[in-house]
Parts: C-alpha cells; sequence; structure tokens
C-alpha cells in the first residue's frame, strides 16, 4: 500500500512540474515577443520656436514655379488619399538609438496587454508620415516657358513706419544677391500702365505700384485691372507735390498724403497697402513722423531708372540693368507713366530671367484705411458730379463701325 501511494505522489509531482514548464515557456514567448514600436513611448521632437524679430519682412512663401497663382492654388487643395496597397508593410518611424534598446521586463504580476489591443494603440498614437511634396514643374506660367516668375513673396508689417530703399534707409536689408523688387510710380496712365500690366502678366511676375491720386480718379479702370492682377497698390500723394518745398505747410503736406490715399482707395473700391512713397523722394521729418503714426511704411528706392529723363527704352534698359549689374540687387524704381518704360519692360524681363536675377514680391501685413474727411475731400474735387457711378463702357456702346 505504501509503494502505491508513493507511486501515485511521484505522478503527481512530475505532472505538476510539466504543467508548470508549460505555462512558463508560453509566458516567456510573450515577452520575448517583437511588437511594433508605440510612437507614443518616443519622446516627440520640441517644435522650434523662432524668436520675436525686430525685422518688419517676413517671408511668407516661397514659389519655385513661376505662377504663384497656380502654385498657392495647388498648396490650398486637399490632398488625394494615395491608394493602399494590398497588405501594404507598416511605415516605421524613425527612432533614437536609446529608444532602439530591448524595453525591460514587465514586473512579476503585471498584466500583459494582448497584441490586438497593442496594435491599437500603436496606430492611434503613430504620427502620421509626412506627406510627399511633388517638386513644382519648371515652368507653369501660361505661354512663356522662360517666364521669370516670382521666386518669394514676403509680407511687411508697417506698425511705425519702416523704411525702405537704401538711397535714404539703411535699416531692413532684406534682399539676397540677385533678388529684385520692381516698383512703379506716377500711374495709372492710358495705354502705358496696361502696357506694363501686359507685359508683367507674360512673365507671371508681381510688382509694387504707387499711383498718384489724381491719375487714379482720372483711370479708376486701369487701377483696378492693377489689384486684379494681383499686384501690391500703395500711393504717391494726391497731385506729385514735392512735400519738402518751400511754403508747404505741414499740414497741407498731409492733405496732399492723405487725398492720396483716399483716391486711390475710392479707385480700386477696397482697402490698398500702407506703403507710400515720397514724390521726389523727399522726405520732410514731420511728415516721416506722421505717416510712423499712421503704420505707412516709406519707400525709396536702391536703383533708379531715371526713366522720366531718359525716356528711351534701350537707355532705360541699359540704365537699370547696369545698376544691377553693380549693385547685385535692389529694389527699382520705374514710371508707368512713362511711355519709355512701357515699351522698356518687356525686354528688361527678358533680361533679368537671362541673366538670372529673381523677382521678389512684397505684400503688406494689414490694410491701409483711407480717413472720410479725405474721402469726402476728393469726391468733391471730382468735377461737377452725376448721381450715375457707372463706368463708361456701360455707358457709351458702339454700336457701328
Amino acid at each position: 500500500m505504501r509503494v502505491v501511494i508513493a507511486c501515485v505522489i511521484v505522478i503527481l509531482s512530475v505532472a505538476a512540474a510539466l504543467g508548470i514548464a508549460q505555462n512558463q515557456n508560453v509566458f516567456s514567448s510573450l515577452s520575448g515577443r517583437q511588437e511594433p514600436t508605440v510612437a507614443a513611448s518616443t519622446p516627440a521632437p520640441t517644435p522650434t520656436v523662432r524668436a520675436a524679430s525686430s525685422s518688419p519682412v517676413q517671408t511668407v512663401s516661397t514659389v519655385s514655379a513661376v505662377n504663384p497663382v497656380a502654385s498657392a492654388n495647388a498648396a490650398a487643395a486637399p490632398e488625394s488619399p494615395t491608394p493602399a496597397s494590398p497588405n501594404p508593410p507598416a511605415p516605421q518611424p524613425a527612432v533614437p538609438a536609446a529608444a532602439a534598446m530591448p524595453a525591460p521586463a514587465a514586473a512579476p504580476g503585471s498584466a500583459v496587454p494582448p497584441p490586438q489591443a497593442v496594435a491599437q494603440a500603436t496606430m492611434a498614437a503613430a504620427p502620421a508620415p509626412a506627406p510627399a511634396i511633388a517638386a513644382a514643374p519648371a515652368h507653369t506660367c501660361p505661354g512663356n516657358p522662360n517666364a521669370l516668375g516670382v521666386s518669394r513673396t514676403v509680407e511687411i508689417d508697417t506698425t511705425g513706419g519702416p523704411g525702405f530703399g537704401f538711397e535714404h534707409f539703411k535699416q531692413h536689408d532684406f534682399l539676397k544677391p540677385g533678388e529684385v523688387v520692381l516698383t512703379f510710380d506716377d500711374g495709372p496712365w492710358i495705354h502705358n500702365t496696361p502696357l506694363v500690366l501686359a507685359a508683367l502678366a507674360h512673365h507671371c511676375v508681381k510688382a509694387t505700384f504707387f499711383p498718384i491720386g489724381k491719375h487714379a480718379t482720372y483711370y479708376p479702370e486701369i487701377l483696378r485691372q492693377v489689384a486684379a492682377a494681383g499686384h501690391t497698390i500703395g500711393s504717391h500723394t494726391w497731385s506729385h507735390q514735392n512735400l519738402n518745398k518751400k511754403g508747404m505747410s505741414v499740414e497741407d503736406a498731409k492733405t496732399e498724403i492723405e487725398m492720396g490715399i483716399s483716391a486711390v482707395h475710392l479707385a480700386v473700391g477696397a482697402s490698398t497697402a500702407p506703403f507710400f512713397r515720397f514724390p521726389a523722394l523727399q522726405h520732410p521729418p514731420e511728415l516721416v513722423t506722421y505717416l510712423g503714426e499712421r503704420n505707412i511704411a516709406i519707400f525709396s528706392t536702391d536703383l533708379d531708372s531715371f526713366d522720366f529723363k531718359i525716356r528711351k527704352p534701350d537707355q532705360i534698359l541699359k540704365s537699370v540693368l547696369d545698376k544691377l549689374k553693380k549693385n547685385g540687387k535692389g529694389i527699382v524704381l520705374m514710371h508707368d507713366f512713362q511711355h519709355g518704360t512701357a515699351e522698356a519692360i518687356g525686354t528688361l524681363l527678358d533680361q533679368l530671367k537671362l541673366n538670372g536675377y529673381q523677382v521678389v514680391h512684397m505684400r503688406a501685413k494689414a490694410p491701409l484705411q483711407s480717413l472720410s474727411k479725405y474721402d469726402e475731400m476728393v469726391i468733391k474735387e471730382q468735377k461737377l458730379p452725376t448721381v450715375s457711378g457707372r463706368p463708361t463702357a456701360d455707358v457709351v456702346k458702339t454700336v457701328e463701325q
């Protein structure tokens, strides 16, 4: 009897030992299993925070295509989801060397999450892979495979009235070597401004215009074409008077400035940029202070074409290119009022492209609001106003030719 009992005890001991060993193997296989890396366990990179800059100029877009409108539309379009292939391999996020080390074993008695739960947690925590950025086509300017285009757009914070153009203001040097800003004064003007607009459109180039207030009242439809083409519009006084001339009071000068702003605002039918250029580049200190209080940026120039003196297209072209070659970059002052410039601008854009220059477009961070007092003054200045406000094209129709 004792022998039988001893045998039973031995058999039960062996069975228990086998069961424990089997359970240990199961836990060993679970703890040694290679699970997908959980992104939440890897510290997210700390975003780079740019320190507040004293510069009023910030690059807001860099366009490699020569048609910034097409590029902006493409960027705004929602991304199409990439069709999933059958059983695609899961993307493996980059793991720092420290995170690639084997994880420590779970504490005894801790619950081991089932593989399905781990997989779901991984999918929820892992960041989506960054979408691939397709290279922009080399040429996207309709009808012109050799267009100059716009290399980048900068946004100007006009708070406090910063000054630009090294002829008078040395503080803000935001252009890189080979970069050019195109600016045009004294428009809008019949025939000439449309020719300038056509040349700029042919090259998908954006510029900044400083129109005279009176001219804006003469040809508001042309100034609206400037705005519709996406160019930046500032102002250049009401009647192009030298605000630094003897006998000009500060109040009269302020009226010249503000009536110019109001006339441009009324012609465009919308707010314009707080950009101003003094006639003859004369900057009375009191008016510089006033524009600063109005948060209007002041523009001088880096390169004056002197097209108002030269007049001949070939000489205007030579003047600009020679100065660009010497300086290497700059804000260029021209006049869409001048017929010689209107004839030269197409060839100038061709030459800028040929010589490797790049155009930078300036725009304002915030619009400029005209003052109602001066709006009323501009309206009164218009001779014999009538009730009708329709454009000439709606009033006068060619019925026989």
